[in-house]
């Protein structure tokens, strides 16, 4: 795996390599990237919440965003997000290992432009953790919730805009904008 585009274009990443992990492929990650390209002006602060490899988060920081929050309960998948983020000596990040409801209890009171969401498909709690988000006021105006799944899920919610739905395979991809 490689950064696609930015300041780290071409730094290769390593992917954590257990069966419980599934990154984001290249492609995949591109398409999502030039997806939400118009609206990155203001995106400055993001989070990876089921971070794998950091390739989101880390894409992320090589093209928009100032600092971002990565996360991940499995040891094998945070070992390979440090890793890859010192590959790329990156500095403007914070890590944790933790259950995703702990780390979202963390940084409650952080406010995030960009949240990206893959976590194990067989969790479902996708719904679960948008409605957190928004419920503790953790994503400014006109931030992005890009949700990563397997199979459906519903979340309607007057706040959010759907700005993009696509599917690659298996895996589907939502992007939502908070609009208040």
């Amino acid at each position: 795996m490689r950064i696609i585009s930015g300041k780290y274009r071409g730094k290769k990443i390593d992917i954590v390599g257990i069966d419980s992990t599934r990154e984001t492929q290249d492609k995949i990650r591109g398409a999502i990237f030039n997806s939400i390209y118009p609206y990155t002006n203001n995106l400055k602060v993001g989070l990876d919440l089921f971070s794998g490899s950091g390739a989101m988060g880390i894409e992320g920081l090589s093209r928009f965003l100032d600092t971002c929050y990565f996360n991940d309960l499995n040891k094998e998948a945070y070992k390979t997000t440090k890793k890859n983020i010192d590959a790329c000596k990156i500095d403007n990040y914070k890590i944790y290992n933790l259950d995703y409801k702990e780390c979202l209890n963390e940084l409650k009171n952080v406010k995030f432009d960009c949240i990206f969401l893959d976590p194990p498909y067989k969790l479902e709690v996708i719904s679960d953790i948008i409605n957190y988000v928004l419920s503790n006021n953790m994503l400014n105006k006109d931030g992005l919730i890009v949700c990563e799944y397997e199979f459906n899920f519903y979340f309607n919610d007057s706040k959010l805009e759907i700005i993009k739905e696509k599917s690659y395979g298996y895996k589907n991809v939502k992007i939502y904008m908070l609009k208040e």
